[in-house]
């Protein structure tokens, strides 16, 4: 058991969790993941860039009631380093772009009650799944920031401004599009497939090098004693025409 120290007399200890669930059912859990890891997986190399989840978000200093935990956010412009919580007057930045994936159950916290809180905070870009299609038609929404408010935006396939990616509705997950490249980012099994493959073929290829190696040994060796035969036969040859009177 890991026992945090006291905090100094005077300072504010931030709650990390508030015990409740991490999502909604598994589903919820796993397109969560997924798109938690695909983000992850684009900003990688960038050590500017901040991915988020399931994490306590503190907007005003010194009120632990003014808090909130979004199921995937993306800050831009602060350090990619390990955090227990997310504190804005810390950070210097709201995230720049967030994600909840909603149900029935969190339609009116995430549609009221979230989206005003975001629309004040100033995140520019508020995206909504619901991978049950439980009420929202199409399945996936965006708010996007004008002049300091939401505007909405439907779709099977919707863009961020913001992170230069697409986001579309593949069954219960949300599919990452990298249009810049042209590829779809992988799911977290998906990626684990894609490595298997690649090292089953990279296994392929140095057996392919490895009986290529032996053949190109068999053919030099082949090819030596066969020279060699032709050079005996030749010595055998101009010995029987030294013999003759």
């Amino acid at each position: 058991m890991i026992v945090s120290p006291a905090p100094p007399k005077g300072e504010i200890t931030y709650p990390e969790s508030d015990g409740k669930p991490l999502a909604e059912s598994p589903i919820h859990i796993e397109a969560l993941i997924a798109l938690r890891f695909a983000l992850r997986t684009f900003f990688r190399e960038r050590a500017d860039v901040y991915i988020g989840a399931n994490m306590f978000l503190y907007f005003v200093e010194g009120d632990l009631t003014e808090v909130v935990a979004p199921d995937v956010f993306v800050a831009l412009g602060v350090p990619n380093r390990a955090r227990r919580t997310y504190k804005v007057w810390e950070e210097g930045q709201v995230p720049a772009v967030i994600f909840e994936i909603t149900s029935e159950s969190t339609r009116r916290e995430d549609v009221r009650s979230k989206r005003s809180l975001y629309e004040e905070l100033g995140v520019h870009e508020y995206f909504l799944f619901d991978p049950l299609g439980e009420y929202l038609k199409p399945a996936l929404k965006k708010y996007q920031l004008r002049e300091g408010s939401y505007v909405s935006v439907d779709g099977e396939n919707l863009a961020s401004q913001m992170l230069g990616l697409e986001f579309r509705v593949d069954g219960e997950h949300l599919r990452v599009h990298d249009p810049a490249r042209g590829i779809d980012l992988l799911y977290p099994d998906e990626e684990e497939t894609a490595r298997q493959v690649a090292e089953e073929r990279a296994l392929l290829e140095t057996l392919r090098a490895e009986r290529e190696a032996e053949r190109a040994e068999r053919e030099a060796a082949a090819r030596q004693a066969a020279e060699a035969e032709v050079a005996r036969l030749r010595a055998e040859i101009e010995k029987l025409r030294g013999a003759q009177p």
